[in-house]
């Protein structure tokens, strides 16, 4: 069979103007955002005009399959022309001088002048210190004045003995007309059995066509004035001006939640969009016994609704505010919570890029970026002194020292120095506080927030929940070419996972247990297939729902949904797979549609005879059945081996970031392996996107490889083949449409083009090179890491938990000088780096004295070589054997 032309299928470029394009799923339908229309002081005043009209299933439920072609047009994996995003503003950054393996967090300013991409030259370019700091402006993550509540609506329902699930109050405006439907989600089944328990779910919003392009199109105008207004500051002159002008005047254009609404979104990355923002929903129910009422009990829950996906840090609230519900059952309560909640002041907690966000979530280092949370301060402080506009860059001429008012939050300086402003103990968390009727309840919130991560979950208690009862005594599935990709014997973990990359249907059965342990089950199996890195499934999650919305779920494809009531076990035509809580076990469903057989799955064993029957392609044929059974013994594909890490990683009390973190490199890892099944089988891949075409000469070779790295060609051949079948079932789903339009957008904010730094890591870290080969690696790293944003990529692809700068170090000891002072270089950059700092201090003592020998001798070389005296050549001589102290 011959190769097709067009080997993949792709979607729409992002515009010039990083929008989005449309998304590979039916229920994408808009990227308006739904804001509440009323603020705490008119509240009361709103009319029902202004509800939004929001349901508990997406607006359209067609698959990515079902799409037609012409949605998705052909795209070149390599870009032609790719737009560059606005060059960010020029800012000085609050950097430390200290020596890098002090522990002093002494600050000084600086101006920073650094480009967004580097030009990837050949030659080395000039180090400026100044290039280590972020060229971007430090901005608030929830700058105060925004319009958006972080609580845009409270719902109280109550269960009445005639009538069933009631809603008593919507507040501070009804939320959608379907009472009935809000009730009986809040009021999930056996509730009055217990005092007390937890749901969550999400709505979405039913937005038309007509609104989602309305508000697309007033947020370009936006975007566009903006550009006009900075040209005209540069004296660039449009014909459309004097239009602006005129508006200006009368006050209709540029007004200042424009600008802020604009400044938000101008050097932010963009991470694609599935549609208008979810309504996430977090629900308490209490049974109070009461003697005088039907029932001998009154039944009451109240939900917090809002669009941070950190929702649970409002369970205190809740717990508080019911109570109170429940002594004065009025409107006034509500509002009394809407009020305290939406005066939460996050507006010291600084905006993270995608990079510092990941490096942020890898890091266990409670320091990482606190010098950023220094800086929010320091801007705070001087606003409020009025010493300066804090929209506007430091100088170092008039940028005020460091204050010693400025503690870390908890301790003994801090709580003495009675401080108005503090710094995070850990920066993974910002420390907030929130006044409910005059008593402070102390609030955490993550700063660094990924995709498709929602609530307060475990991963390590879903993991345990399968894997205990599957060690005792191992359960045995039905094979199935997506789920089964280690045999009858794969672990259930990674059972659940497959299922969750091809698109199944996925039901978590909790029967007789709390809705809320179901629902956190439900939102662990989301972020575990994802990692932050792929999207999909929390927008087609419920994590609770029951049997009276069955018919729209089975409608929902690949859903993942979260129930109690035990009637779904008997309906296998209703799932896929079935994850059974209580007992530990999960089940494959007699009802499952067979894996087709693809052109992908033909063409590879076309073209690797030697590997294909390792691929497990059917569950139908005794043969095939042994051939799998024989595949999993060799574990093609490694999770045999992962699972057994992670077990012994739990085992031994890793926190939960190290799990997540491990789950995430998996991800990563599939998905890698997926974009070299397509260039191997295709000749092309959407999930790479980067042209060697942008390296010089002087750099081929070595450094031009992209992608996954393999010690050999045999090792390749044999994953590939493990994989294969579980790629090919993943190649139609959400996630991996949602994954191909992330490339593509990242790729316009990406620092380095063209130059893979993970693939060259990989390959220092996996294969054994020549000193030659090395060589180039480590001249590449000198020659194009230098500016902020690149020492953040490089260390993103070295964390701490794969030995940080360990392999990179290994230059120091490389048999060609230049190669060493290169090194040592880099290291020097990295080391003032506000990140880098952290990666340089966990060097062994061993590679820091190379260091100083190596700067030392460089140092000496140069001063006797400005001096002109001939000692260099016998230093040249007896380099290697002869040490300069």
């Amino acid at each position: 069979m011959a190769l097709p032309t067009t080997a993949l299928p792709f979607l729409t470029r992002t515009t010039s103007d990083n929008t989005p394009g449309p998304v590979a799923s039916g229920y994408a339908n808009g990227v308006g955002v739904a804001r509440n229309p009323a603020s705490n002081s008119n509240a009361n005043t709103t009319t029902n005009n202004n509800r939004a009209s929001l349901s508990s299933f997406p607006p359209s439920s067609r698959s990515a399959s079902q799409m037609s072609q012409a949605s998705r047009p052909s795209r070149s994996p390599q870009p032609q022309a790719q737009p560059q995003p606005p060059t960010t503003a020029v800012m000085s950054e609050i950097d430390r001088t200290s020596d890098p393996g002090s522990k002093s967090k002494t600050a000084s300013t600086g101006t920073a002048v650094s480009s967004q991409h580097s030009s990837l030259s050949a030659g080395p370019r000039p180090y400026n210190p100044a290039s280590s700091r972020p060229a971007r402006k430090l901005r608030s993550q929830y700058p105060r004045g925004a319009t958006e509540n972080h609580v845009e609506y409270i719902l109280v329902a109550s269960f009445d003995i005639d009538r069933g699930p009631v809603m008593e109050h919507q507040y501070p405006v009804p939320i959608t007309g379907d009472e009935h439907m809000l009730a009986e989600l809040m009021l999930p089944d056996q509730a009055h059995v217990r005092n007390q328990d937890w749901t969550i779910f999400f709505l979405h919003k039913d937005s038309s066509q007509e609104e989602d392009d309305e508000e697309r199109r007033a947020k370009d105008e936006r975007r566009q004035r903006r550009r006009r207004k900075q040209d005209r500051a540069k004296g660039i002159i449009h014909e459309s001006d004097d239009e602006d002008e005129d508006a200006d005047e009368d006050g209709g254009y540029l007004d200042e939640e424009d600008d802020l609404d604009d400044d938000l979104s101008t050097d932010s990355e963009p991470e694609g969009g599935e549609g208008p923002p979810l309504i996430y929903v977090l629900n308490l129910v209490n049974t109070k016994q009461d003697k005088t009422v039907k029932r001998g009990a009154v039944v009451k829950a109240m939900a917090i609704c809002t669009r941070h996906p950190f929702l649970h840090i409002y369970k205190p609230l809740l717990l508080l505010a019911l109570e109170e519900y429940f002594k004065s059952p009025v409107p006034e309560t509500l509002a009394m919570l809407f009020s305290a909640v939406n005066e939460m002041d996050l507006s010291l907690m600084p905006k993270l890029s995608l990079l510092e966000r990941h490096l942020l979530q890898a890091s266990d280092n409670r320091d990482l970026f606190v010098e950023k949370f220094e800086q929010m301060v320091q801007m705070r402080i001087a606003e409020d002194r009025g010493e300066g506009v804090p929209d506007q860059p430091f100088d170092a001429s008039r940028s005020p020292p460091r204050r010693p008012g400025i503690f870390r939050s908890g301790t003994k300086a801090h709580i003495e120095g009675h401080s108005t402003y503090s710094v995070p103990r850990d920066t993974h968390e910002f420390e907030s506080r929130v006044m409910y009727k005059g008593i402070p309840i102390p609030i955490k919130v993550p700063v660094a927030i990924m995709p498709e991560t929602v609530g307060d979950f475990s991963l390590i208690k879903l993991i345990q929940t399968f894997s205990e009862p599957h060690g005792k005594t191992p359960h045995t599935f039905p094979l199935h070419p997506h789920l089964t990709t280690n045999g009858p014997n794969t672990h259930p973990i990674i059972v659940l996972a497959n299922a969750l990359l091809t698109q199944k249907r996925i039901i978590f059965l909790g029967h007789n247990l709390p809705s809320g342990e179901v629902a956190e089950a439900v939102l662990a199996a989301c972020a575990l297939a994802s990692g932050g890195i792929l999207r999909g499934f929390t927008r087609h999650a419920f994590p609770y729902t029951d049997l009276t919305k069955v018919d729209d779920l089975i409608n929902v494809p690949g859903f993942i949904a979260g129930v109690t009531n035990p009637t779904f076990e008997h309906h296998p035509e209703w799932w896929d797979l079935l994850c059974d809580l209580p007992s530990g076990k999960m089940k494959i469903s007699s009802k499952i549609e067979p894996a087709p057989i693809t052109e992908g799955l033909v063409y590879f064993q076309q073209q690797n005879p030697v590997y294909a029957p390792l691929v497990n392609t059917s569950s139908s044929s005794s043969s095939s059945s042994g051939a799998a059974a024989a595949a999993a013994a060799q574990d093609l594909t490694g999770d045999t081996a992962f699972m057994g890490d992670i077990l012994r990683s739990i085992a031994t009390r890793v926190g939960e970031r190290v799990i997540r973190a491990k789950w995430r490199d998996w991800v990563v890892k599939f998905t890698r392996i997926a974009a070299a099944f397509e260039e191997t089988v295709y000749g092309a891949s959407a999930l790479y996107i980067g042209s060697d075409e942008h390296l010089e000469t002087a750099t081929e070779g070595v450094t031009k490889g992209h992608g996954y790295v393999w010690p050999d060609d045999v090792a390749k051949g044999r994953e590939l083949a493990g994989n294969v079948t579980r790629i090919e079932g993943w190649r139609n789903t959400r996630s991996y449409y949602s994954f191909i339009q992330d490339v593509a957008q990242l790729y316009t904010v990406r620092p380095l083009k063209g130059l893979d730094l993970h693939h060259m890591h990989d390959r220092l870290r996996t294969q054994r090179l020549s000193p030659a080969h090395s060589k180039q690696i480590y001249f590449a790293f000198s020659n194009h890491v230098h500016s902020y944003d690149e020492i953040c990529l490089l260390l993103s692809v070295a964390p701490e938990s794969h030995a940080g700068l360990f392999y990179i170090a290994l230059g120091l000891f490389h048999k060609e000088r230049d190669v060493r002072v290169r090194t040592a270089e880099l290291l020097e950059r990295i080391a003032e780096h506000e990140a880098g700092q952290h990666w340089w201090k966990a060097l062994s003592r061993f590679e820091k004295l190379a260091f100083v020998r190596i700067k030392r001798e460089a140092d000496l070389r140069g001063r006797l070589d400005r001096e002109g005296s001939g000692i260099v050549g016998a230093v040249e001589g007896s380099d290697g054997e002869k040490r300069i102290s």
